[in-house]
Order: structure tokens, then C-alpha cells, then sequence
């Protein structure tokens, strides 16, 4: 009877653990499938956040010609490592209560108030930021329009127009007009991406090196260095009013150190062992961000961003399009030539 009721004992026992065993398992399934679940909506909704624009498709086979570049990616080298051109669009658009409540002003229309050509030379380790001055004038082409038709031909017009105008189609023909560089890809991004981008990555640090006194920006800052939050980090890429004679051309020098300290913040803010921030921080950039159809996927822009990886502050170099004061109007600029056109003939 006692070794009947130990070997009864001993399958109680077993059967318990056995029915422990499979609570276990269960609960971990169920966290598995969970986990899938909420990584395939991460997924998702990360995707949708993205808006695009086929600018090929819109522009056709009339433009400069597409850089050589080593092959393509492939299974023995997965990221792709040849020259890219992009043109990055800071965007004033008024649409949406964040961007109304950070532009202020009218809410009605949009221009490109920030715009860079971004080259990534072959190997993607070196880069040159090219800023074009938005009151440059400039022959506008004519431009396809969603609706139909085209816009008519403009002279001496302020290239942040062709964005008015024609949005980002007419934006990408025009640089690639007074250039002559193929525009592989485009991105855009708003007033309240930018802001919002810089707070995810807990806001970046900029040395100014004179006084700072915009009232229209809100920004008023002491010549030194500052870190500065998303909503001042945006002031200080608008601001014009409080440096140098108020022009355009004053603030592009500001806009390029900001360029520099978000790559330094993203360096030093390691987002691949913080995946919670790495979430903030690639939901408020695909939020924000408009792109070419090239562009317009998570996994698209994740490939973009890790071939990029060995790209440092130091080994970007900003520079802005050379310009003088345009003989018909003297709060305008104009190309300088031949100094432009040589600098364009070096990106392509």
C-alpha cells in the first residue's frame, strides 16, 4: 500500500509539473504571438506613416542623366554603396494645427523655406550638403501638375516657388534645371517633424557664435553653446531677422550646424539599445516626412539610413551654392558663375 501510494504520490506530482510545464508554454506562446502582433503593427503603422510622391513618373526620361555607380545591392553586399543625390526640403507648410501653431503666419500655401542637395559620394563615408538660397532667382521650367496640365515658364522667380507652385515635382525639376544633377531621391520634412525629430533624440547641441535676437522666430540666444529642445532647435533654422543683414543667407550657416549636430545626437544616442526610443524616434521621422516613391517604405529608408552608418559629422561638409545680389533687385541673389556651375559639375 505504501509503495501504491508513493508511485500514486509520484504521478500527482508529475501530472502537476506536466500541467505547470504547459501553463508555461501557453503564457509564452500567447507573449510570442503577442510580441509578433505588436511588431507587425509597429510595422504597419510605421509604413503608413510615410507619404510619397512618383516624381519619375511625373518628370519622365527629360532630365540629367543618372550618376554611374557601383552595382546594385545584392546577396554578397546587401546595402547599396554607390553616389546618391537628394534633395532635402524643409517645408513652412501651415497645414495641421502642430505646424500652425510652430510657423505662425498664414496657413494658407507652402514653400520650400529650407533646401539642400545632399551628395553622398561613392562608399557612402563622405558627403557634401549644397544649400541653395530660397530667394535665389532662377529660370522656373515649366511643371506637370497632379490636377493636369502644367504650370507656364517663369523668369526670375524665387526658386522656393516652384514648391508653391507645383509641390515637390515642380520642386525637384527646377533644382535639376539650374544644376544639371539627377535628383535620385527626395525628402521632405515639416515644421512639426523637425521639432518633433529633435525632441525624440532628447535635442541636440549648437555653439552660436554671436547674440541671437529674433522676435519673430522667438529665439533669443547668447553667442555660446546651447542645447536646445525641438520647438528652439526650429527657431533657430528659421531664424533670419536677428544675424548678420536679415537675409536668407545668414541663416543657412545656422541651418547647416544644425545638419551637423542632429548627425552628432544620432551618433551618440544609441537607439538600438533603447528600442522604446528607437520606436519615438522612427515614428516622428516617418510622420513628418514626405518622399520619392523610392523612398516611400520602412524598408526602403532603414536600408538608406544603414548604409549611411559609417558617415560621420566630421567627414560632411556643408557648403552653400555660391551667389551674388541679382542686378534687378537687391534683397535677391543669383548664381554665381562660373563658381556655381563648377560646383554642380563636381556632384554629378
Amino acid at each position: 500500500m505504501t509503495r501504491q501510494g508513493e508511485q500514486g504520490d509520484a504521478g500527482r506530482q508529475v501530472g502537476r509539473r506536466a500541467r505547470a510545464l504547459k501553463a508555461v508554454g501557453l503564457t509564452l506562446a500567447g507573449f510570442l504571438v503577442l510580441g509578433a502582433a505588436a511588431a507587425g503593427y509597429a510595422y504597419w503603422h510605421l509604413n503608413n506613416n510615410i507619404k510619397s510622391v512618383d516624381i519619375d513618373s511625373a518628370l519622365g526620361d527629360n532630365r540629367p542623366a543618372k550618376a554611374v555607380t557601383a552595382p546594385a545591392a545584392s546577396a554578397a553586399a546587401p546595402l547599396p554603396t554607390g553616389s546618391l543625390n537628394i534633395l532635402v526640403l524643409g517645408s513652412d507648410s501651415r497645414s495641421g494645427k502642430a505646424n500652425q501653431a510652430l510657423g505662425g503666419g498664414d496657413s494658407s500655401g507652402a514653400r520650400s523655406d529650407t533646401a539642400m542637395v545632399v551628395h553622398i559620394d561613392a562608399g557612402r563615408t563622405k558627403a557634401t550638403v549644397v544649400s541653395i538660397p530660397r530667394d535665389t532667382l532662377v529660370t522656373r521650367p515649366s511643371c506637370p501638375l497632379s490636377s493636369g496640365g502644367s504650370t507656364a515658364v517663369a523668369y526670375q522667380a524665387m526658386f522656393n516657388t516652384a514648391y508653391e507652385v507645383g509641390g515637390p515635382v515642380c520642386a525637384v525639376k527646377t533644382a535639376e534645371s539650374i544644376t544639371g544633377v539627377r535628383m535620385d531621391h527626395y525628402i521632405e520634412i515639416d515644421f512639426s517633424g523637425f521639432a518633433r525629430l529633435v525632441d525624440a533624440l532628447g535635442g541636440v547641441t549648437v555653439t552660436t557664435g554671436q547674440d541671437i535676437d529674433d522676435d519673430k522666430s522667438h529665439l533669443h540666444l547668447k553667442a555660446g553653446t546651447h542645447h536646445l529642445n525641438g520647438t528652439r532647435a526650429l527657431a533657430l533654422a528659421r531664424t533670419r531677422h536677428g544675424i548678420g543683414d536679415g537675409s536668407d543667407l545668414g541663416r543657412i550657416g545656422l541651418q547647416q550646424k544644425l545638419v551637423k549636430a542632429l548627425l552628432d545626437q544620432m551618433a551618440a544616442t544609441d537607439l538600438l539599445t533603447d528600442p522604446a526610443r528607437l520606436y519615438r524616434v522612427a515614428d516622428v521621422v516617418t510622420a513628418g516626412l514626405t518622399t520619392d516613391t523610392g523612398l516611400d517604405s520602412l524598408g526602403e529608408l532603414m536600408k538608406l539610413g544603414q548604409s549611411l552608418k559609417g558617415l560621420t559629422s566630421d567627414q560632411v561638409k556643408t557648403v552653400m551654392m555660391p551667389v551674388v545680389t541679382a542686378p534687378s533687385d537687391p534683397n535677391r541673389v543669383v548664381a554665381r558663375e562660373p563658381a556655381a556651375s563648377d560646383l554642380w559639375a563636381s556632384l554629378r
